[in-house]
């Protein structure tokens, strides 16, 4: 019924729990972009169809993904590594798809952080939804920040409310920072560049509304200590003990080297006064994306 995708690079150690968890899948299909470890080694000891692809942004290398791929069932989904799937995801998965209409495209999904073995419920603002399960032929991705986003839905999107796992932390805190330096130089780049307007913070969708917030709000060096308040205090983080202490800590480093590097921009565009060119700026046109905004009559809350 169901055919699943999982994007790799170098993820020899999240892998084969990862595909271990899919061991209901008849049909799964591991899209690398150039491990130098044994991650491809390990996809095909689980009997996954593997292949390679440069990566050009997670919503291109999905789209490369439902372009090229021989699947063999009308559901997709796409997970990551570091994810993994449960006994309760898959129920409900099956579920919803038995029942889904011709007029579905697709469901958001949502994830369940872990970190040492527990759930942070709290401190991760649970639940974030992302466009994870698609009906073949009726939706595709585009590059969005450091991750993707939906666009061309032919029909209508609903919502599975229970998570599959998410050890977004399982190679260490070392490898996330040094990711996470990454991401944030992608993320400064399109809320700079790619600003929605204001009215977009009121909007019901909440994709679309979470976008619009981090867009505005990182305009002020205060947004990193308002975001660890709201998932430590407001949310309460601290009743998650050590783990939500430091998932909290570091998200909030993470939106201050975001916060650091707009304001790098802004100060760089207007020294430049559109004329000189700074390493940094070299990436605005790789970033001049379009977000997608569904119709309210596509979208199920």
């Amino acid at each position: 019924m169901i055919s699943v995708v999982i994007l790799t690079k170098n993820e020899e150690v999240s892998l084969p729990s990862c595909l271990a968890s899919l061991s209901w899948c008849d049909d799964i299909h591991v899209l690398d972009s150039g491990s130098t470890d044994k991650t491809n080694e390990i996809a095909k000891m689980f009997g996954a169809n593997t292949y390679v692809h440069p990566f050009e942004g997670f919503g291109k290398q999905r789209n490369y993904a439902l372009d090229n791929l021989d699947f063999k069932n009308e559901w997709i989904l796409f997970l990551d590594a570091d994810e993994h799937s449960t006994e309760k995801f898959r129920e409900a998965i099956y579920k919803e798809i038995t029942k889904a209409t011709n007029g579905v495209a697709g469901f958001y999904c949502c994830s369940k952080l872990m970190l040492e073995g527990r759930w942070l419920k709290r401190s991760d603002t649970f639940p974030i939804w992302q466009f994870r399960l698609l009906r073949k032929g009726r939706a595709r991705f585009t590059n969005l920040g450091h991750g993707q986003k939906e666009c061309d839905l032919t029909g209508e999107v609903k919502y599975i409310k229970e998570g599959y796992l998410h050890y977004s932390i399982s190679k260490g805190w070392f490898e996330w920072i040094n990711r996470h330096n990454i991401y944030a130089k992608k993320e400064a780049a399109f809320r700079y560049y790619n600003c929605p307007p204001f009215r977009n913070i009121f909007v019901r969708h909440a994709s679309m509304r979470r976008i619009a917030l981090k867009c505005w709000l990182t305009k002020s060096l205060i947004w990193p200590f308002l975001r660890f308040i709201h998932a430590y205090f407001f949310k309460l983080g601290f009743l998650e003990g050590i783990q939500g202490l430091l998932y909290c800590v570091n998200n909030f480093y993470y939106e201050f080297m975001i916060s650091i590097q707009y304001r790098e921009l802004k100060r760089n565009e207007i020294i430049a006064n559109g004329q000189r060119s700074s390493p940094i700026l070299n990436i605005k046109s790789d970033l001049r994306l379009v977000i997608h905004q569904p119709d309210k009559s596509q979208i199920s809350e």
